[in-house]
């Protein structure tokens, strides 16, 4: 019999709200329905596991049809399906969830958590795309006859009887005017493969089979070998290359949690492409901006994370105030930390080879999270120039005798370009001190923390002072100049150099080191690192001059040669010489001054 009616629903209509509100992209009405077909797939799976549907299950399948002419599509599945009064309960009122029904009435029999059943509201996406649906049903019940449900987007909709030979339920959507380009075959396959890609039932469109019904997250590891993680790796990013390591997620207390993490290979430049990580909710894809239930520092991971308490429609003001999230993240956050540590034990020199492509993640956690840090702090590594690898307390042993000065204070040295920084680097070398290799994206700021983690203990770059300055200790050497001559000097090189934010300097030095040392203080420096990495008020900074503070080594030959030349033309020639070699090994010399610099050193070998 047919029948008419008005749907249950609080408010005059409901219809322009979903479509405008209930979801910001539209496309999501092919997730929700496909999902729904799922759910009633696994729904009569389950019927028959507990003995309460005896019939054929036969395969399991959902299909999506595409009818560009008639302009319809069709989601199909072989499931539950419902009656005309079951429509009528859990489709015409919509503050009534029939999945809550179901799973109430199941779960004592265990397992509820295999039902997901989110058809109410949902269902309804559906009016975000289509100006009419119809949904033509066949319940599993015995005796059951097959009904039909039409609504045109009012209130309104009829329901009557129909044809439908198989068990299960077709939703045809009348694709809207405005709504028409999902009406093209590559546009809905797009979405499918987005959004459905691993769903637990077999989805086919157009012919194929869209996605693994038993991805990897799903299974256990004691089931996995290498090169199923592996190859999964390549489903996901078929053009990546190998991970490093992954970590298999699997939680079921106090939140459930499954997934699998990877470590990508990043070097010391951040691919900032943050959106590698997919997050599902009972392997349907919801996002990859995981952002908050992801750590910040572990976003360049890649790989899946999947948790059924996660809602589909998540927005980012729940994902920052729920419980779980927070949960999740600080699990995350463990998880990684312990498998770091895990792998330094087990294999430190195979972890030493990592360590250019993890350190980033490693920095970037005890820089951000405290809790990571006390963890981290046992297996962060120091590299120096040498290539060689050290934890926090066998460097500090290593340096101690010979790289703490005067007042009890230990000096880490370190550089930031190796090549650019080579000739302060063998001046440190002719000391016997040891360079550290942080010149990554996050050093500086990695830097900051172990001067505010570390007493009595500054990190300086090897170009920062004269080398003598760097680690100061009790020793002096000897300055072999009178008074006089150290300012006939100072003032020759301020003529030369004639830069007033440049400050002179004579100083004793041994005569084997450079005639001129050019070198900016740690702070200025750090500041305009500061300055430059967009530092609020700091951004100021970056408007001052750069000031150097230029040392000449009195008991250099260079510069007793400059003392008794006997032309003041001669002097300053000799002079600015000597500062442009100074310049030159710091590479700050370029265009019209070094070419200037090179002329002048052809007439001087000439």
């Amino acid at each position: 019999m047919e029948e008419k009616g008005t749907i249950s629903i609080h408010t005059e209509n409901i219809f322009p709200i979903i479509k405008k509100f209930l979801y910001s992209d539209h496309e999501i009405f092919l997730r929700e329905l496909v999902s729904n077909a799922v759910d009633a797939s696994q729904k009569i799976k389950r019927l028959a596991s507990v003995g309460e549907f005896s019939g054929e299950l036969g395969e399991l399948k959902v299909k999506v049809s595409l009818d560009a002419e008639a302009k319809t599509i069709t989601v199909s599945d072989n499931g539950i399906g419902m009656t005309a009064e079951e429509i009528k309960k859990y489709i015409n009122q919509i503050a009534f969830s029939g999945a809550a029904e179901f799973v109430e009435k199941y779960k004592e029999k265990g397992d509820e958590k295999q039902i997901i059943g989110h058809f109410g509201l949902g269902f309804y996406s559906a009016f975000m795309v289509a100006e009419r649906v119809d949904i033509i049903t066949l319940s599993y019940q015995e005796g059951a006859e097959p009904a039909r449900w039409t609504c045109d987007g009012s209130t309104e909709f009829e329901i009557a009887p129909t044809e439908k030979a198989e068990r299960g339920t077709d939703i045809v959507l009348h694709i809207a005017e405005d709504a028409k380009e999902f009406l093209d075959k590559f546009r809905l396959k797009g979405i499918l493969e987005k959004y459905c890609k691993f769903l637990p039932i077999e989805v086919e469109f157009d012919g194929d089979t869209i996605n693994n019904p038993a991805p990897l997250w799903t299974k256990s590891p004691t089931e996995l070998q290498d090169e199923d993680y592996l190859k999964f790796y390549k489903e996901l990013y078929p053009f990546a290359e190998d991970p490093l390591f992954w970590i298999h997620l699997n939680v079921d207390y106090p939140f459930n949690l499954t997934g699998v993490l990877y470590f990508p290979k990043i070097k010391n430049e951040f691919e900032l492409q943050k959106n590698k990580i997919q997050l599902y909710s009972r392997q349907v894809f919801i996002t990859d901006e995981v952002k908050d239930v992801v750590p910040e520092f572990l976003m360049l991971l890649h790989g899946v994370i999947d948790s059924p308490d996660i809602p589909l429609n998540v927005s980012r003001s729940f994902l920052q105030a729920d419980s779980n999230v927070k949960k999740i993240n600080a699990h995350i956050t463990k998880k990684v930390a312990d498998k770091l540590g895990e792998l330094y034990k087990k294999d430190r020199k195979g972890y030493e080879e990592k360590w250019d492509h993890i350190g980033l993640f490693v920095k970037y956690g005890m820089i951000s999270e405290d809790k990571f840090y006390e963890k981290a702090k046992d297996f962060v590594l120091l590299k120096n120039t040498e290539e060689q690898y050290f934890n926090l307390e066998e460097y500090k042993v290593k340096i101690k005798d010979n790289q703490t000065d005067k007042d009890g204070n230990l000096v880490i040295l370190y550089t930031t370009d190796a090549g650019k920084q080579d000739a302060y680097i063998q001046s440190a070398s002719k000391r016997s001190y040891d360079v550290l290799t942080l010149g990554g994206p996050i050093d500086s700021h990695f830097i900051n923390m172990m001067e505010q983690k570390f007493e009595k203990t500054s990190l300086k770059r090897v170009d920062a002072e004269v080398i003598d300055k760097l680690v100061e200790k009790d020793i002096k050497n000897e300055l072999i100049l009178s008074e006089d001559e150290q300012k006939l000097l100072k003032e020759t090189f301020e003529k030369a150099i004639n830069n007033p934010s440049t400050q002179v300097s004579v100083e004793a030095m041994p005569a084997d080191e450079m005639p001129v040392t050019v070198t900016m203080p740690e702070f200025m420096r750090r500041m305009k690192d500061m300055a430059a990495s967009g530092g609020g008020g700091m951004a100021m900074m970056g408007n001052f001059p750069d000031q150097y503070q230029v040392a000449i080594n009195a008991n250099h030959a260079l510069i007793q040669k400059i003392l008794k030349a006997d032309q003041e033309e001669e002097k300053a020639r000799l002079a600015k010489q000597a500062y442009d070699l100074g310049l030159l090994s710091q590479n700050m010399l370029r265009g019209k001054s070094l070419t200037e610099f090179i002329r002048r050193s052809v007439e001087i070998v000439s």
